[in-house]
């Protein structure tokens, strides 16, 4: 069991950090992926953003998705063929649902990011990050998203999910993490000492703390490179 979403955080970063991974990109899956994620990023000194997915849901069985649209420049949709041909959806009709789905995308686009655009992930090594995965169809969405956006490699990163889970996610990504894989999966929240559902607030106050981070971080290692840069100097000018 892990203490909270912060210490399951910093044990995947942990784990990551062995990897010695090159360029890395750090994407949470809000909400509940994000403080995980901005102790993932801490680790790694990697820039940390969200991937954000909207379901599309069934006709008359919106639990059941038959598409995702996933924030981008521009969105990806990816489709649940399956669920596509057993409701005989046509294009036109999937236009439309779709299309009922794009204004609460925007919303979350908007709400998490202003105008700012989502960082690229070209060539990067992508970590998608999450506080777990019971079905892992969000997920699944995301890298198949993602792949289409030519990273290096794509990882994705959990505390815990249930080992079929595990397993389906392994084929999808090139690479899977996940600390605890219990046969028995029960609620998500079972596995948290302290597990509260997120505002859209506190997910913005995570980013900006993490965006904070970085940069101080970034300034310090500057003011090393600067004051050893000067301390050579002054040691070559003493010497000639």
């Amino acid at each position: 069991m892990f203490r909270d979403r912060q210490e399951a955080g910093q044990k995947l970063g942990a784990s990551l950090e062995l990897l010695q991974l090159k360029d890395p990109i750090v994407l949470a899956l809000p909400r509940g992926g994000v403080p995980v994620a901005a102790e993932v990023a801490k680790a790694l000194k990697a820039p940390l953003d969200l991937v954000i997915v909207r379901k599309v849901g069934a006709p008359g069985n919106p639990e059941l998705a038959v598409a995702a649209i996933v924030d981008g420049n521009p969105p990806d949709v990816v489709l649940n063929r399956e669920i596509v041909e057993a409701y005989a959806l046509g294009d036109s009709a999937l236009r439309v649902l779709i299309a009922q789905e794009r204004p609460e995308l925007e919303r979350r686009r908007t709400a998490y990011r202003g105008k700012d655009l989502p960082l690229s992930v070209a060539s990067k090594t992508v970590v998608i990050v999450d506080d777990g995965a019971a079905t892992g169809t969000t997920m699944k969405v995301a890298i198949r998203a993602l792949k289409r956006r030519s990273p290096r490699k794509i990882i994705v990163a959990l505390p815990v999910a249930p080992p079929e889970v595990v397993d389906e996610l392994a084929q999808e990504a090139d690479l899977t993490i996940c600390l605890n894989q219990p046969a028995r999966f029960r609620a998500l929240s079972y596995y948290y000492g302290s597990f509260p559902q997120l505002t859209d607030s506190e997910v913005l106050d995570v980013m900006a703390l993490a965006a904070q981070a970085r940069e101080s971080g970034r300034n310090v290692g500057q003011g090393r490179r600067s004051g050893a840069h000067t301390a050579n100097k002054s040691r070559h000018e003493a010497g000639s």
